[in-house]
């Protein structure tokens, strides 16, 4: 049987990309070498001591876990050394990171990431994964500035996950489908394990918190009951399943069919999920599978970008189900317009 690295499988594929001179191929192979170390400290990650908090709180106000920090670092050095991109978006900082080296001075990207998504799950060995999204500057020259991240989803280049689960797998896509890359250790090579993957048109599973049902708009409220209602035609009830870190269910979901939902609440009027390194890069992969992602009110892509940390809300998954959901939210939610 044969087999295809990932080194192999984007060079075959650089003849999609005309424009560029083999920049994207080093800079998804850079991605790559990250992943293979953070996925390495996450496999032992209760064997040293990186579990548990550092003390500090990332720009959301949020705790941050050690391997946060890890992970954070590790792309953000493998970014810099790959010379690739003149500037980096992460989850973990409250700016931007410019790159002004010799290296990176004709740099043609920036990359926008979460580097662990889903990182409280770490001290319970539950899935968790990175996040990223690649897009041409729009600045000239020198180090990259606030204004090459301002581009809706519809301009990435590039977005993809990494799962770190009971396999290690790395899903992208270039606008030209989505194929997914599973780690053998044996070799210590990502090897094509899923080709041109397509999600189902319809699913039978739904993920949301439903723990925060009492501050779902109606529309969420009256869709999850719609999900619980007995019907042989549609093959209802569904089954709710949530895992509660990101990546993992919506991996799932993609190769299974389902909905994954973010929607706003009374406490998060802007919606919980951010646009630019979480929800862009996802909608991206689910739609070149043939999924749908949207707001509740239109497609997530097409939002335009105005803050580094901008949240929204999230519909994203199968598109019957997508669709089904948006309908409930017409009728039944009044909700901020995006």
């Amino acid at each position: 049987m044969k087999v295809t690295t990932l080194g192999q499988f984007i060079i075959e594929r650089q003849a999609d990309f005309p424009y560029a001179k083999g920049e994207l191929s080093r800079l998804l192979r850079d991605i790559s070498i990250a992943a293979k170390i953070v996925h390495r400290e996450v496999n032992k990650a209760g064997l040293v001591d990186i579990l548990g908090e550092t003390g500090s709180t990332n720009i959301q106000g949020e705790r941050v876990k050690k391997l946060d920090v890890f992970a954070n670092e590790q792309f953000i050095a493998a970014l810099k050394a790959g010379g690739e991109v003149c500037a980096i978006a992460s989850e973990e900082n409250d700016d931007i990171i410019p790159i002004d080296s010799e290296i990176s001075k004709n740099a043609k990207y920036v990359v926008a990431m979460d580097p662990l998504d889903g990182s409280s799950n770490i001290d319970v060995n539950v899935s968790v994964g990175t996040i990223f999204s690649i897009y041409r500057r729009t600045s000239l020259s020198g180090p990259g500035n606030l204004e090459d991240f301002m581009q809706r989803g519809t301009e990435q280049v590039a977005a993809g996950y990494i799962i770190y689960g009971s396999s290690c797998m790395l899903m992208y896509t270039t606008g030209k489908g989505v194929n997914g890359f599973t780690l053998d250790p044996s070799i210590g090579e990502f090897c094509l394990s899923h080709p041109d993957m397509k999600t189902p048109m319809n699913g039978k599973v739904y993920s949301i918190n439903e723990g925060n049902y009492l501050h779902f708009p109606d529309g969420v409220k009256k869709y999850i009951k719609y999900c619980q209602e007995e019907d042989k035609a549609t093959e209802r009830p569904y089954s709710s399943r949530y895992i509660g870190s990101g990546v993992a269910d919506i991996h799932r979901n993609l190769i299974t069919g389902g909905i994954y939902i973010y929607p706003t609440t009374t406490k998060s009027p802007k919606g919980k999920l951010r646009l630019l390194y979480e929800c862009n890069p996802l909608a991206f992969i689910v739609e070149q599978a043939g999924g749908k992602a949207t707001t509740g009110e239109k497609r997530i892509m097409e939002v335009p970008v105005t803050e580094l940390h901008q949240r929204t809300p999230l519909f994203l998954g199968s598109q019957h189900m997508v669709d089904t959901a948006m309908a409930f939210m017409q009728q039944f939610s009044t909700t901020e317009k995006v």
